[in-house]
């Protein structure tokens, strides 16, 4: 059962990443060429704007990497030890890091006067989703390094 959930995972993990992938080939240049096209006041945004959303995919591939890397540990009954600890730190940091870059992002726009309230509204649900792995990495790790210390001290007094 237990390995037949981990794969749902994986698969899971996988398509958001195909999916992003995607998205990010095909979807983004030309969505930026008929927004170009259909507003071109705001024309000379499209390369810096695809640049920041290329720049936060990153940092998400990274994390899904660290993502299926924890998946493995946990495939392989290798819960309670170091690795599982470091790619949950892993993640935490990239999702951090991608807060950081659309925190920038929305704060250069605005300054230009080209945040429109739809995109800020999109931006803002990024950074909240993404706020919200960040706590919960940084909750699981924790609880897991607390639980290493146990296992490390149970060893040893037995």
């Amino acid at each position: 059962m237990k390995q037949r959930n981990v794969l749902f995972l994986k698969g899971v993990v996988v398509l958001i990443g195909l999916t992003i992938l995607i998205a990010c080939a095909f979807w983004l240049p030309s969505f930026a060429q008929k927004a170009a096209l259909l507003n071109p006041t705001y024309a000379y945004l499209r390369y810096p704007v695809l640049l920041g959303l290329y720049l936060t995919a990153i940092p998400f591939f990274l994390a899904l990497y660290q993502a299926l890397n924890l998946l493995t540990y946990i495939e392989k009954g290798d819960v309670f030890s170091e690795r599982p600890i470091w790619a949950l730190g892993r993640i935490k940091h990239c999702a951090f890091l991608i807060i950081l870059l659309y925190v920038i992002g929305m704060v250069l726009l605005g300054a230009l006067h080209a945040l429109h309230p739809g995109i800020a509204l999109i931006g803002i649900l990024i950074i909240v989703t993404t706020a919200v792995v960040t706590v919960l990495s940084a909750i699981l790790q924790e609880l897991l390094r607390c639980a290493v210390e146990m296992k490390i001290e149970n060893e040893l007094t037995v």
